[in-house]
């Protein structure tokens, strides 16, 4: 099956099933000399991981991330500025190859779905894709596959900071449940060991309970992860195909239940005047106004957050912020009408371990594949111009 690589010259391959001995997993196109915190990378996959927030499903996977190529040992390479702690490995330059081992599936949970469609599910356009689907856990199409996503995009994470660039996702919508303060006034610290992953304790607090209830009841809801992108290089993405925005909406529309996509303004443009939506090009030097007297090109910034940081699909420089929408999770434990293979009408009842809300757990994918997309746009911005 095609598609299973992202990105052009920052590119990730991944493979595995959710019940599969394993996923893992190719990064192609990382520069050599990128020193990599390998800790920092198993950071990301704990935030992700089954287990991680007592808001989440109980299967419990350790996901622990192993190298198979494409890095060594800063010591064993000249070269490399030292001395460098444990911990840290040096990029090759060659294709970068991980595995993590899946340990605790339980396949019996899905004998009964064999042969029936989960309603909300890829079960039945699968099947009439392939001819043929894995029952156990969704098989590819389970948000498992994810795990392999923030492995990439932790890697790509480490290459931005190099340009100062800082990547914030955050749940700022469960239900009904709202977080009303602007993400510039907003306060990450501590966001991790948030359950719900939301950054203001009040609003994570009815998000936590909505999440709570639903599940009592036995069914699921849907909510919004917003991302905060700061120090963004100016210039990346193209022009006409390959605009930033667009691309980082493919890879937010290709996460596991995610339904929609805003970006600045988003769907709120759409009642708007453009007296008020394009706000005013205001020049600013590096210290945020005044007369520049730095030798550097002015800085242009606008008056508003409309645009979202991209002009005709080039970023700004300014803060990149967009949202997405994510479904609520499909497997519910109330009764649901369905068909089985030979097209009889049954009601389903499902069993096994399940989140019933994806937005915590969605939030480091979030991240992940916004770092791979700016990590993919940074490495081909490098060959626009001289």
């Amino acid at each position: 099956m095609p598609g299973n690589t992202f990105g052009q010259q920052f590119r990730l391959t991944t493979f595995g099933e959710s019940h599969g001995a394993a996923l893992g997993g190719v990064v192609d196109g990382c520069p050599a000399g990128l020193l990599l915190d390998l800790a920092a990378v198993q950071q990301e996959l704990d935030r992700r991981r089954p287990g991680s927030t007592s808001l989440g499903t109980a299967r419990n996977e350790g996901d622990r991330v192993e190298f198979l190529s494409g890095v060594i040992d800063p010591a064993l390479v000249n070269g490399v500025p030292g001395p460098v702690r444990d911990g840290i490995v040096v990029t090759l330059g060659t294709p970068i190859g991980f595995v993590l081992r899946n340990q605790d599936a339980r396949s019996g949970d899905y004998d009964g779905l064999k042969n029936i469609y989960r309603p909300g599910h890829a079960d039945l356009t699968w099947e009439l894709k392939y001819g043929l689907r894995d029952h156990r856990g969704g098989g590819r199409s389970s948000a498992r596959e994810t795990a392999c996503r923030v492995v990439g995009g932790a890697i790509a994470r480490q290459l931005l900071a190099r340009q100062g660039t800082v990547v914030q996702a955050y749940a700022s919508r469960v239900g009904q449940q709202v977080l009303a303060i602007p993400a510039s006034q907003l306060c990450f610290d501590g966001l991790w060991s948030d359950p719900v992953r939301c950054p203001d304790a009040s609003t994570s607090a009815r998000m936590a309970a909505l999440i709570e209830q639903v599940r009592s009841e036995g069914d699921s809801v849907g909510g919004v992860v917003s991302c905060l992108v700061q120090n963004v290089p100016s210039g990346l993405g193209e022009p006409v195909f390959s605009k930033l925005d667009a691309d980082l909406a493919g890879a937010m529309l290709g996460i596991n239940a995610a339904k929609g996509f805003q970006i600045g303004s988003g769907f709120g443009a759409a009642v708007m005047r453009g007296s008020d939506h394009n706000g005013s090009m205001i020049r600013a030097n590096a210290a945020g106004g005044g007369p520049d007297t730095s030798g550097e090109p002015p800085a242009v910034r606008s008056s508003n957050a409309n645009s979202g940081g991209t002009l005709g699909g080039i970023s700004s420089g300014e803060d990149i912020h967009f949202s997405v929408a994510f479904k609520p999770p499909a497997t519910i434990a109330l009764p649901q009408r369905t068909v089985d293979v030979g097209m009889r009408e049954v009601t389903l009842e499902a069993k096994g371990r399940h989140d019933p809300c994806v937005v915590p757990r969605a939030v480091p994918i979030v991240e992940a594949m916004t770092c791979l997309v700016l990590a993919d746009h940074l490495l081909r911005q490098r060959t626009a111009r001289l």
